[in-house]
């Protein structure tokens, strides 16, 4: 029988629900459990698609094509195991479900409420991934914190599921804070005493407790959360700041959580968790041997989140080249001719970032047109490819106005064009080019000796694309386009031939990116700026 581990939240936000779900996942999975990790956000958005990402951060796409919290990168960046269309729920698919099946008659003509029929659907969604015969372990996350109005019918919900399962089949984890006052010098407990009185007069009573702290917990301190939060005290788990998200795995190891965990649920603990490649990593990424300076050209650099994935997929290059990167966020409404080459001084290499409409599109055309002439390493990804693509137009094959016809529908020259299956199309959620596919590269390109082998799959989400009429000129000119669609004819990865690394994919490569498995265009860009900079700084040697 599948069993069921609920994360819960409380006193406020952002205390890091997903990190921790994500490293009790991985030290199941490192003894040899079977496990995946969803997501349950109670927001009414059908999905984060249509959010702003000032608003939720980065939209995070699954191999299916699902748009979903970016937790379910974390998942699959601890995990290297895919997540689907299943692994993310919100409030409004759980509502447009039930009023779905309201107007189908499903319900016989009953008043429909929040309890039965919303809080059925959330149990539905939260055993349809137990219910595949996949996993031994499933662990839901509950986005919110508890007392929110909008998450008590997910907490009614894990009650009724315990309930029914019983509590060998199930356990919650209720994350809380522990703040430090310094006019006092200690910790206080108050905050996660209420926190766990307010989950308990919901009916539901947390197993484990994880206290985020910037301080180390004393033995008296555990004993006095134990009992006036009625649980054990070695189910009192610290979890203290710490440098690297990735160190979270094995601060859990060492307060024995996941054996805690196991013994809950009555599951056999296997041999001790094998982490040498997990440990390897840090290694690398703690102990660099050379150093580089990126620039992420990006109009949402305010809030980093924005481009998580991103930073993520640097940190996994990084440690394979054994380097660090200092990620230097440059706003693309801050970029004109004039002072681009005081913006972009300096650095090693420059990545322009995804994104949608006209704000800051000139400064990043800008910051193309620089690094390709002053032979920086680059790399666009998506709106950042396309505007490589409109750079050289205008300023290799002379066509000056060229442009995107999301941006100017009435230009001369449009190089980047709409996609033929989405001109029909008027809803905005869920309705682009989403989720993997195919992708054939040429050999001895750039993006060949990245992959090593002609045939890959993308994650991609748009809607314009690479207008194929000026394909001849542009390979004439010496941009090659070296990844192509085989099914669609879609340019997917161009490149200039008579450059050190100038590279754009019209996908999202960073979704693929894993500590597993750092993604090879990711790594050759990382390799092709320490070289740019060891070239640039002689008397550094390598």
């Amino acid at each position: 029988m599948t069993k069921y581990v609920f994360v819960t939240g409380g006193v406020t936000s952002s205390l890091g629900k997903g990190i921790i779900s994500a490293s009790l996942a991985k030290l199941l999975q490192s003894r040899g459990y079977r496990v995946t990790i969803q997501k349950l956000d109670p927001y009414i958005n059908i999905d984060p698609g249509t959010l702003n990402p000032y608003e939720h951060g980065e939209c995070y796409v699954t191999e299916d094509g699902a748009e979903t919290d970016l937790d379910l990168g974390h998942y699959e960046r601890f995990l290297n195991v895919p997540t689907s269309q299943a692994n993310n729920v919100t409030t409004g698919r759980i509502y447009q479900n039930v009023i779905n099946k309201e107007r189908r008659g499903d319900y016989l003509g009953k008043t429909v409420q929040v309890v039965p029929h919303i809080t059925d659907e959330i149990k539905a969604n939260i055993q349809r991934l137990g219910d595949t015969g996949e996993y031994d372990i499933v662990i839901t996350e509950l986005g919110g914190t508890v007392g929110d109005i909008e998450s008590l019918p997910y907490i009614e919900a894990v009650r009724q599921f315990r309930w029914e399962h019983g509590s060998t089949n199930t356990l919650v984890i209720h994350l809380t804070l522990l703040p430090y006052l310094a006019a006092a010098g200690e910790l206080k407990t108050k905050p996660t005493q209420h926190s766990v009185k307010m989950l308990m007069e919901y009916g539901v009573h947390p197993d484990i407790l994880v206290c985020r702290t910037e301080h180390r917990m004393t033995p008296d301190l555990r004993k006095k959360i134990a009992l006036f939060c009625n649980v054990n005290v070695n189910a009192v788990i610290e979890s203290a700041d710490a440098s690297t998200i990735y160190d979270v795995p094995l601060l859990m190891l060492k307060e024995q959580l996941d054996r805690i965990v196991l013994t809950k649920l009555k599951l056999p603990i296997k041999d001790e968790p094998n982490l040498d490649s997990w440990k390897e990593f840090l290694g690398k990424l703690k102990n660099p041997t050379s150093e580089v300076k990126i620039g992420l050209v990006g109009k949402y650099v305010e809030l980093p989140d924005a481009y998580k994935s991103i930073c993520e997929s640097f940190i996994h290059a990084g440690a394979k080249n054994e380097c660090k990167v200092n990620l230097q966020y440059i706003h693309s409404e801050h970029i004109n001719a004039e002072n681009v080459a005081e913006k972009l001084g300096g650095l090693d290499g420059v990545l322009v970032a995804p994104g949608f409409g006209n704000r800051g599109i000139e400064g990043k055309i800008d910051a193309i047109k620089y690094v390709r002439e002053n032979n920086i390493p680059f790399f666009g990804i998506c709106l950042g490819m396309q505007c490589a693509v409109i750079e050289f137009a205008r300023n290799v094959l002379g066509l000056s106005d060229a442009h995107s016809l999301e941006m100017n529908p009435d230009t001369p020259y449009p190089v980047i064009n709409l996609m033929e299956e989405q001109k029909q199309i008027t809803n905005m959620g869920g309705t682009m080019r989403l989720g993997a596919y195919p992708c054939e590269i040429k050999k001895g390109t750039k993006a060949f000796s990245a992959y090593g082998k002609s045939r890959i799959t993308e994650r991609h989400r748009h809607r314009y694309e690479f207008n194929n009429d000026y394909l001849q000129q542009y390979n004439d000119a010496g941009m090659i386009t070296s990844g192509i669609n085989p099914d669609s004819g879609l340019v997917e990865i161009i490149e200039l031939k008579n450059h050190p690394y100038f590279v754009g994919g019209q996908f999202h490569p960073e979704l693929k990116s894993t500590v597993a498995n750092p993604h090879p265009l990711f790594v050759k860009f990382v390799d092709a700026a320490k070289t740019y900079h060891y070239e640039n700084n002689p008397k550094k040697s390598k």
